[in-house]
């Protein structure tokens, strides 16, 4: 059966996030947005492991769904949570973020007890422990050699493996004999699997694409399809071996909307593209303090591939707009506006889900369900047709339709090029 999966997300016990982060709104968006399997994110947070227990009931091997729901209707969850580990190794502090998969609550159980003894789980739902990565590896996967660990946001400046701030150059740098257990990287907003395709080591690994949201309406703007039996230990092990039967494809966001896709300086509004980076030796031309290198930049920096190039057992992916993102640039309009609202609720009722009307439903669906405009707008983005301001330290990047520059016309901000 074709599985849509998101599985990494955050509760309402995370910093910044929605307090609507609970089940019950979650599984309420998931059937929505047309997600059939859903990471609860969090479950080293005592409270949100607690509700979790409440809540949840065992339906296929390693899934769980909500209590009296009916199975053929319910949205499953698995068992997942992110650690911030920040740390000295060679001379350098390190800050990684990584995702945990657990395939039952008793595993979860043996790595919360662990991870209690080093640092505080009730502060945050994503903890920040002092710990090497490799050392989570060696706890999670004593817990179950069923876990997975997959590093978070790959390419983000502040806390990725690869991060330009904080990372390192390779996963063998960073999890030392336990790289052999990592079967996959998390591409992030800012970039997609093509970029990483650059980089012939990620061969061996699965690029996955997940939202991180924290809120329930922001739930799949990255996901994850399958054709796989429904349960943990096949969706995982589709993963793990890179199964291209099993693993359809990615759902992305265009990178460039990503807020550290390009590099630049956000105090002095200044943008730059990695050749003009260079030119300015990574120093903002404006106040003369260090720029945040960005994605794009990292990718170049460690790149042996050229642009374009496609390893031969690449998962193929996506690159979508969420759908009210594009009814609201058809309409002029903000995407929380009723407006948009209503017109986002009139074609998910009419057409089934939101990934239906994303990827699956024919032009003359669409232009049946609802305004010819917004029809247009969807098609124009399954086709690539959009324009890019790329974002950069911590600005989110714009992307328009109908609306906004063309490739012609100047970006009307500080930027370098």
């Amino acid at each position: 059966m074709r599985i849509v999966a998101d599985f990494h997300i955050h509760s309402k016990y995370s910093r910044a996030t929605s307090k609507d982060m609970d089940l019950e709104a979650l599984d309420k968006w998931a059937k929505i947005k047309g997600i059939n399997v859903l990471g609860t994110g969090d479950f080293t947070h005592p409270e949100w492991f607690k509700s979790l227990k409440e809540k949840l009931e065992p339906a296929e091997p390693g899934f769980y769904k909500l209590k009296k729901e009916n199975p053929k209707e319910a949205v499953r969850f698995i068992l997942t949570s992110e650690i911030s580990c920040i740390y000295s190794k060679n001379n350098k502090v390190r800050k990684i973020h990584i995702i945990i998969f657990s395939p039952s609550f008793e595993v979860c159980e043996k790595i919360n007890v662990q991870l209690g003894w080093i640092g505080n789980l009730k502060s945050d739902g994503r903890p920040i422990l002092g710990l090497d990565a490799k050392e989570l590896a060696k706890i999670v996967l004593n817990a179950s050699s069923d876990c997975l660990l997959v590093p978070a946001h790959c390419w983000t400046p502040w806390f990725s493996i690869f991060g330009s701030k904080s990372g390192f150059d390779s996963i063998e740098e960073c999890f030392e004999e336990y790289s052999k257990y990592i079967y996959a990287g998390e591409t992030g907003l800012s970039s997609n699997p093509e970029m990483n395709w650059r980089l012939s080591a990620l061969d061996k690994i699965a690029l996955i694409s997940n939202s991180d949201s924290h809120s329930p309406q922001k739930i799949g703007r990255e996901a994850n399809v399958f054709d796989a039996d429904l349960s943990y230990p096949a969706v995982v092990g589709a993963i793990k071996n890179k199964d291209p039967v099993k693993f359809l494809y990615t759902v992305e966001f265009f990178p460039e909307e990503g807020k550290y896709h390009f590099d630049g300086h956000r105090a002095c509004g200044i943008r730059t593209s990695p050749e003009q980076t260079k030119k300015y030796n990574n120093i903002c031309p404006v106040c003369g303090k260090p720029l945040t290198v960005g994605v794009l930049s990292r990718i170049e920096e460690l790149a042996d591939r050229p642009k374009g190039a496609r390893p031969a057992n690449a998962i193929p992916f996506k690159s979508l707009i969420p759908l009210q993102e594009i009814i609201a640039d058809v309409l002029g309009s903000l995407p929380a506006s009723k407006q948009v609202q209503e017109k986002y609720q009139e074609l998910v009722k009419k057409i089934g889900n939101e990934f239906r009307v994303l990827i699956d439903a024919s032009p003359q669906e669409l232009a049946m369900a609802g305004l010819p405009e917004i029809a247009e707008g969807i098609i124009r983005v399954r086709e690539g047709r959009v324009n890019v301001d790329p974002g950069y330290d911590g600005v989110y990047g714009k992307i328009s339709i109908f609306s906004g520059r063309s490739e012609e016309e100047p970006i009307k901000q500080k930027t370098l090029f």
